[in-house]
């Protein structure tokens, strides 16, 4: 009686030190060296593409905190003024921690959720299948200029066919590593993502984007990507006749 007494107060503790709660996201964050008043904007995507702040803080003693309400994952950015690049991550009902580096806004971390955890880990896998190509460009774009104000063809051509065959490469396992991660992380909200950005090749096989699409966790098809996934496939499996307006016939021969 003592044990179960001891885990129920044990399990109100927890409860009561949640910083969150049903539906509510907490930010928080560590911005050191960063000057204080600095700007931090939480922004997302509309429909259009367009950018929209959700929120915006200042940065205290190389520290900020945002909390807000959000009933589902959503891709999100953080933008620090001043700041070309922005930090990008999943928000979601659950406290999500950053650590912006101020001398590299692309090495930022940001923990604290599975999704977030995933979504940094994935980010590494596919810098990694894409440094062939940045590697390619950043010893050859002195070349490329050269030949570029010389008007040098033949150089200008041999760079270009070598660049298009090392993207060629990486475009195919990049692809391969998408699918191979959306199949084997059934519960991770990139894997939505993954599959909803595939559905947008016109190459894309529509059996294996529905396989895909059915081995995703049900918490996952109930979000916005989830149901733009279920309306495009039944949109791509409908007949295209339906809907077409019937063709004339043909006049009879006299």
């Amino acid at each position: 009686m003592k044990k179960i007494i001891l885990l129920l107060s044990a399990a109100l503790v927890f409860i009561s030190c949640s910083k969150v709660g049903k539906d509510e996201y907490l930010i928080t964050g560590t911005a050191k060296g960063i000057d204080n008043g600095k700007t931090i904007i939480l922004e997302t995507q509309d429909v259009t593409g367009m950018m929209l702040a959700k929120d915006t803080v200042k940065v205290e003693n190389g520290k900020f905190e945002m909390k807000g309400n959000i009933t589902e994952p959503a891709f999100y950015t953080l933008q620090l003024e001043g700041a070309q690049a922005k930090i990008p991550f999943i928000l979601e009902n659950a406290e999500v921690v950053v650590e912006i580096n101020k001398d590299s806004i692309q090495k930022s971390k940001v923990s604290g959720t599975y999704n977030n955890d995933e979504y940094m880990t994935f980010n590494e896998e596919i810098t990694k299948v894409q440094k062939p190509l940045m590697d390619f460009q950043t010893k050859n774009m002195a070349a490329m200029q050269a030949a570029q104000q010389k008007n040098d063809q033949t150089v200008i051509n041999q760079l270009m066919g070598e660049f298009a065959k090392i993207q060629e490469d990486v475009t195919a396992k990049s692809k391969a590593k998408y699918n191979s991660y959306a199949e084997s992380h059934p519960k991770s909200f990139i894997s939505a993502l993954i599959v909803q950005g595939m559905l947008n090749d016109p190459s894309m096989d529509v059996a294996k984007a529905e396989k895909m699409y059915n081995g995703l966790d049900e918490s996952l098809k109930k979000t916005k990507p989830g149901l733009a996934i279920k309306t495009k496939l039944a949109e791509m499996k409908a007949p295209a006749a339906v809907g077409a307006t019937p063709a004339p016939a043909a006049p009879a021969a006299n």
